[in-house]
Formats: C-alpha cells, structure tokens, sequence
C-alpha cells in the first residue's frame, strides 16, 4: 500500500525515462515575483517532449475583486487547454516544478479534479533531472487539434467559498489549515496581498514541510504521522496565499489518506471581503 500510493503520485527521475514517449509532459516551473521567468526558463531546456503549463494563462482564470490573486479557470476554457496538450481522460500524465512542487501540485490537483486518472509529479523536479545529467529539449511540441471533450468539468465537491468559511468559523468540527509561511501567517511580513494576518481559528502548517530542501517528497510516514498529530475533525480546509501552494498540503494529505477541501481564493480572496475577520500573530 505504502509502494502504491507513493508510485502511483510521483515518478522518479530514474522512471520517467521510460515513460516519456508514452506521456504528455507538463512543464510547470514559475515564478510570483516574475510571471514569464518559467516560460523562459521552459524555452532554455526542459524534458524531452514537454509543453509548457503557465500558472496565468493555463491554470487560472480572470482576476475579478473577489476571488483571490489565481482563481480557477472555467471548466470550458481548461478543458480546452487539455486537449491542446493532448491530454484525455486516461492520458498519462507527468507535471514539473523546480520549486518544491509549489506550481506542479497545482496542475496535478486540476488534473486530478478534471477526471484525468494517471497524473504523477517527478519527484525532486527539473533539478534532479539536470543533476543526472540527463538529455533535455529546447523545442516546443505542436498543439492538438481540440475536438469534443472527453473530460469532465472541474468537480466542486471539495471546494469551498469565502461565505462557506464564514460560516463555519470557530466550530469545532473544522480545521483550517495556513499554507503560508509563519511570517505571512502571523502578518509580520505580506510581500503579496494588501492586509496581513490569517482566518480566525486556522492552524500554521507551512507548504515547505512537505518536501526537503532539494525538492524530493519526505517519506511517506512523515505524512501519515503530520497528518495525524493535527486536531480531529469532520472538515479539513486548507487555504494559502491563492489557492496554489495549498495544493502541496494536499499533495501531502492524499499520501496521507486524506481528502481536505480547499479554498481556492485563500488569503487573497479573503483579505478582499469587507468585515472579513482577520487574527494576528502566531496563535489561531
């Protein structure tokens, strides 16, 4: 079971070799300061074979007042882009990062809520295919055409909105978890959105725990255990700055066992709701 859970959600460098030709490829590399610092990167060298996925442009949609920094896309426009990838229901997927899975587990979750079956992250990311030295690509594989859609809108069913929470603040049957780091948690720095802080009642449990410093998931125990030591209850929610980071706790919380909600707005959807209230300091 252990073998199976994590083999069937990341992929080796010393694995994907093989998958390659058999798989769409999706590169996921991406930077909040800089928003074309991927693509650029993306264009210098990536995987045999993979096309580049934009945080922007492939797996959000329009910024409104609400809603956050990286709202979802519409399920016509997103399976759109699936097709454009070639990707189909039981297509074989294989998403990337060079930041800890910080964009790749975004793509994944996406995939995943969009009923593509076989989606795996490559563990250790871009680097540790550069650190192998092995054979990369510059070229950029050609669209497919877009046909009727054989997958399915994205599923709302662990979703959750900014009234949903508000609802349920400070009941004990739901536990909100902070993605962020400790800093942005507390509001003693927020380089992003315009207020500080975090929801009243939620739990600092930083998106960076997940993997080691080079990028490689921790064992699968760790997660277990991390997951187990969190207080009880009927809902978990997670939430980040906007939606994207969150999905690195649920990367860690599906080897877990577990099926968490996730508020895609997060923070940056929050801090826009007047009255919203808002806690301070480290300490639910």
């Amino acid at each position: 079971m252990a073998n199976s859970v994590m083999n069937d959600t990341l992929v080796t460098v010393d694995k994907i070799e093989t998958e390659l030709a058999s798989s769409v490829i999706l590169d996921c590399r991406f930077s909040l300061a800089d928003s074309t610092e991927g693509e650029r990167l993306y264009h210098q060298d990536h995987l045999p074979g993979a096309q580049y996925c934009h945080l922007e442009k492939h797996l959000s949609g329009p910024v409104s007042e609400h809603g956050g920094r990286h709202p979802l896309p519409s399920p016509e426009e997103f399976s759109k882009q699936l097709q454009l990838w070639g990707i189909r229901e039981h297509t074989p997927v294989i998403v990337y990062d060079d930041q800890r899975f910080a964009f790749a587990s975004r793509a994944w979750w996406l995939l995943k809520a969009a009923g593509v079956a076989n989606v795996r992250l490559l563990d250790g990311g871009y680097s540790a295919w550069k650190n192998q030295h092995k054979p990369f690509d510059r070229r950029t594989p050609p669209s497919h055409p877009v046909q009727k859609s054989t997958v399915r809108p994205i599923q709302t069913n662990h979703l959750i909105g900014y009234e949903q929470i508000n609802d349920v603040l400070g009941s004990e049957d739901v536990l909100l978890i902070d993605s962020r780091d400790p800093q942005r948690y507390s509001g003693d720095f927020e380089p992003l959105d315009p207020i500080g802080g975090h929801i009243p009642g939620a739990i600092n449990k930083p998106w960076t725990e997940v993997s080691d410093g080079a990028g490689f998931i921790k064992p699968l125990e760790y997660h277990i255990q991390r997951w187990q030591k969190m207080p009880e209850a009927q809902q978990i929610i997670v939430y980040c700055g906007s939606g994207v980071t969150a999905c690195v706790n649920l990367l860690s919380a599906h080897l877990a066992g577990k099926t968490p909600d996730l508020y895609a707005g997060s923070w940056s959807d929050w801090c826009t709701h007047e009255g919203a209230p808002i806690a301070k300091g480290n300490q639910p």
